[in-house]
C-alpha cells in the first residue's frame, strides 16, 4: 500500500490509459482526466456540488429524445459548439466565416427553381434574397448546391410545427448557382427567438441570469465540387441580440442588412400590401474537399 496523494492519483489514472490502442483516443482521455482533476483541486469541489453536477447531467440525458438533443443545447450555451467549429476552421484564407450547423438541418432539401418562394404561404413580411458564391479570388462558382433554412416570424422552424409530420416543409429549400455563381429566392423576414428552456439547460440559463435569445438569421450550407463545404448563418443587422447571442454564434462578417422598401410592386412583380425587404450576400468558398455535415437532433437552432 502506498500513501495516498491526490497528485499521484491523477498520475495513476492517466497511466491506466497507456495501453489504449487508438492514440488519439488515449490523448483525449489523458487531457480530459488531467483537466477534470485539476478543476476539482482548484475549486475544492464538495460532495454536494459533484452530486448536483451528476444529477444535472443525468436529467440532461433524460431530456433527450429522437427530436430533442439537450446535450447539444448544453454544448451550445457553454460556447463549446462554436469553439469546436473555430478550431476546425482556423485558416479561412479569404473564405466566408463558418458557424455551427444547428439542429434544424434535416438533410437534403427539395430542389427549387431560382427565384422560388419558399415561405409556403406563411404570414410575414416578404424578403427577397440574392446571393452569390465565389472562390476567394472572386471567380464565380457555378452549379454549387446551396441549402437554405430559417425560422418563421414567430421564431419556429417547420420541424417544430405539427404540420411537418405531414411533409409540409417550409422556409427551407435547395438551390443551384448559375454560371455567374448567383441564386435567389423569396421568403419572409425571420425574427429572433429563444432556445428551448424547459429542461436542465433552461435551469442553467435562469440560474446564470442570462437571456435565452438568438438573433434573427438565415442558415446556408454551400457545397460545390472542388471546394470545402461551407456551413454558416447570415444574421439580420440591427437585431437586439447580435451582441448577446445565447450560443455565441455571431461573427461580424456574417451580419447583413435587410433593407426595407415601401414600393407598390415587389421584385417578383407581385403587388405589395406593406413593407418588403431585400438582402444580398456574397459567399466565398475555400478550395479543397470535405464531408457534408449530418443532421442532428434539435438543440439551439
Amino acid at each position: 500500500m502506498t500513501r495516498f496523494d491526490d497528485r499521484l492519483l491523477t498520475k495513476r489514472v492517466v497511466e491506466s490509459f497507456s495501453q489504449t490502442p487508438n492514440e488519439r483516443q488515449r490523448s483525449l482521455l489523458v487531457e480530459l482526466v488531467t483537466t477534470l482533476h485539476d478543476f476539482v483541486r482548484r475549486t475544492d469541489l464538495t460532495f454536494e456540488e459533484w452530486n448536483a453536477a451528476i444529477d444535472f447531467l443525468t436529467r440532461t440525458g433524460q431530456k433527450c429524445t429522437p427530436i430533442r438533443q439537450e446535450f447539444i443545447l448544453l454544448s451550445d450555451v457553454l460556447g463549446v459548439s462554436m469553439l469546436v467549429d473555430a478550431v476546425n476552421h482556423r485558416e479561412r484564407e479569404g473564405a466566408t466565416e463558418t458557424t455551427v450547423l444547428g439542429p434544424f438541418y434535416v438533410g437534403e432539401h427539395k430542389d427549387m427553381p431560382d427565384g422560388s418562394d419558399i415561405s409556403a404561404g406563411l404570414s410575414g413580411k416578404p424578403m427577397f434574397v440574392t446571393a452569390r458564391v465565389t472562390a476567394p479570388s472572386g471567380v464565380p462558382v457555378a452549379n454549387a448546391i446551396v441549402d437554405v433554412w430559417h425560422a418563421d416570424d414567430e421564431g419556429f422552424y417547420d420541424t417544430q410545427r405539427p404540420t411537418h409530420a405531414t411533409g409540409d416543409g417550409s422556409l427551407r429549400a435547395r438551390f443551384r448557382t448559375d454560371a455567374a455563381g448567383l441564386f435567389s429566392f423569396r421568403t419572409i423576414l425571420p425574427c429572433s427567438y429563444p432556445i428551448p428552456t424547459d429542461g436542465p439547460v433552461g435551469e442553467l440559463i435562469r440560474a446564470s441570469n442570462r437571456h435565452a435569445m438568438r438573433p434573427a438569421h438565415v442558415h446556408f450550407l454551400v457545397n460545390a465540387a472542388g471546394f470545402e463545404p461551407l456551413v454558416t448563418h447570415v444574421f439580420m443587422d440591427g437585431d437586439d441580440y447580435l451582441d448577446s447571442d445565447v450560443v455565441f454564434g455571431v461573427k461580424e462578417e456574417l451580419v447583413c442588412p435587410a433593407e426595407r422598401h415601401d414600393g407598390a410592386v415587389m421584385p417578383d412583380g407581385s403587388k405589395a400590401s406593406g413593407p418588403w425587404y431585400t438582402m444580398t450576400y456574397d459567399f466565398h468558398v475555400r478550395p479543397g474537399t470535405g464531408h457534408l455535415p449530418q443532421p442532428l437532433a434539435a438543440g439551439a437552432g
